[in-house]
């Protein structure tokens, strides 16, 4: 099974600029985008909270990175969007 990833990280002004690491959140299959998205490491955050990223820039979040899937099982279509 692959999972579809997105990266992201808080918006300036959400959190102090130490705390705006970037997180790994797995993709529901479902249709309908969540109220709330959870990264690997348990961070929740809602609408208007997150800056979506296209690549991997900035401090990673290391606890989204230690429990996010290997490389092998992610959907190389969710790396490449």
């Amino acid at each position: 099974m692959t999972a579809r990833l997105i990266i992201a990280r808080p918006l300036p002004g959400t959190v102090g600029e130490t705390r705006r690491v970037v997180h790994v959140f797995p993709l529901s299959p479902e249709e309908t985008a969540p109220e709330r998205l959870t990264a690997y490491c348990g961070e929740t955050f809602g609408p208007g909270e997150l800056e979506l990223l296209d690549r991997p820039v900035g401090m990673p979040c290391v606890s989204c990175l230690q429990r996010s899937p290997g490389q092998g099982s992610i959907e190389q279509s969710a790396i490449e969007q």
